[in-house]
């Protein structure tokens, strides 16, 4: 038997007694893979991004871990909201235009003190200045910086379009707005370099192209070192008792974590290990968070239909946007369906073993986007499910 086979007899096993469709996440894999990004970022500690979690409980069970500390947040209501849970220490992670969480962060010491907003332009100090009224709590500010690659004079940009502040003058003089201005503290710098992190550098049966992602990656991670070394010297020379440099994502970790310049990790998906992180040659992690869809019809030979599935994930659309049936083994999409809203039918010589009401686990491509599907996760542990937690969208959380 596999360890695929057998991790699918142990999860049938501890679902026996649940009717799919049905979310789970493998503890012993999750923890394997927590301790994996602590040992890669080398003694930094690592600010786990909740939007590729999007569960209370399994926040609380990386962070209650020797080298987490921290969230990254992905919205101003999610970041407030875990503030008022007894999370500490939160991150946002994009700017905002939440003029009503702007209000009642500024209007509340605990809460001003435990979230950090994001900022890569003045006037987003102004809005937030509008929002909180006159002498509201001094809020915590973090500057993004660019990390896209500009080759041939600016001409060719690789890397995603985030915040406009690329060069180290760039970055200075926004830190420079920042300590000027009443109720406003920089506390730190972010800068995720998602071309490095997020695109995976072994894809199977493309050896050309992922030749040239990883010369493209090294080229970038050589300029990124050197740039990113210059602003914080530039921001430090504005506020010298700068808290943090935010850096990295579950791909780059180690190579981020090696920079003198960076004092933390950002990691999030590199614990449920979702499809886009099986072409990486830089950690081999364990997929921990899977769903499964029961099969409701049999059509033909080597063919079986499951109840929906049609879970695609963000990003531009392809398919590796897509889940991937996962076990059991050797499963495909009907080229002409793939996966649907209500229906998704599965060809391969396994579908003829399948029996009606049998489950079929699927990968999502992406982490924590599952759990906008779902409102609990079994957790299981061995071949038991040891406990249920809900989901942000079990407690009644959509913040995007």
């Amino acid at each position: 038997m596999t360890a695929r086979a057998a991790d699918r007899a142990r999860y049938d096993r501890a679902t026996a007694h649940l009717d799919a469709p049905v979310a789970i996440v493998d503890l012993e894999a999750f923890d394997a893979n927590a301790d994996d990004l602590i040992r890669r970022a080398g003694g930094k500690p690592v600010r786990v991004a909740s939007k590729s979690v999007r569960c209370r409980a399994l926040l609380e069970r990386v962070l209650a871990k020797d080298g987490f500390a921290g969230i990254m947040s992905f919205t101003l209501a999610e970041s407030l909201w875990l503030a008022r849970s007894g999370f500490e220490d939160i991150l946002l992670a994009y700017p905002s235009a939440d003029r009503s969480g702007f209000a009642e962060l500024a209007g509340d010491p605990k809460l001003a003190a435990a979230v950090t907003v994001m900022v890569d332009d003045v006037s987003q100090l102004d809005l937030i200045d509008s929002a909180g009224g006159d002498g509201h709590e001094v809020v915590r500010v973090c500057l993004e910086l660019d990390t896209s690659l500009k080759l041939l004079g600016g001409r060719v940009r690789v890397g995603a379009l985030r915040s406009p502040l690329h060069s180290p003058a760039q970055v200075a003089d926004v830190a420079r707005a920042v300590a000027r201005r009443p109720g406003f503290r920089l506390v730190g710098i972010m800068a995720y370099e998602g071309h490095i992190a997020g695109v995976g550098d072994s894809l199977a049966g493309r050896p050309f192209r992922s030749r040239a992602i990883r010369l493209m990656q090294a080229t970038a991670r050589r300029e990124l070192v050197e740039r990113r070394a210059a602003v914080v010297r530039a921001v430090r020379a504005v506020v010298p008792d700068l808290e943090f440099v935010n850096g990295g994502g579950t791909g780059s970790v180690q190579h981020t974590a090696a920079e003198d310049a960076v004092t933390e990790i950002a990691a999030g998906s590199g614990l449920y290990v979702p499809r886009l992180f099986d072409n990486y040659t830089s950690f081999d992690g364990r997929p921990a968070a899977l769903f499964a869809q029961p099969v409701v019809r049999r059509p033909g030979v080597g063919v079986v239909t499951v109840l929906g599935g049609g879970y695609p994930a963000s990003g531009a659309p392809g398919p590796d946007r897509l889940p991937v049936p996962y076990l059991p083994e050797g499963l495909r999409y009907d080229p002409q369906e793939g996966p649907g809203e209500v229906q998704t039918p599965l060809l391969g010589s396994p579908a003829d073993d399948l029996l009606i009401g049998d489950k079929v686990w699927f990968r999502h491509a992406k982490a924590g986007e599952l759990c906008e599907r779902f409102d609990m996760l079994r957790l299981i542990e061995g071949d038991a499910v040891t406990a249920t937690v809900p989901t942000y969208r079990g407690e009644g959380q959509t913040f995007l």
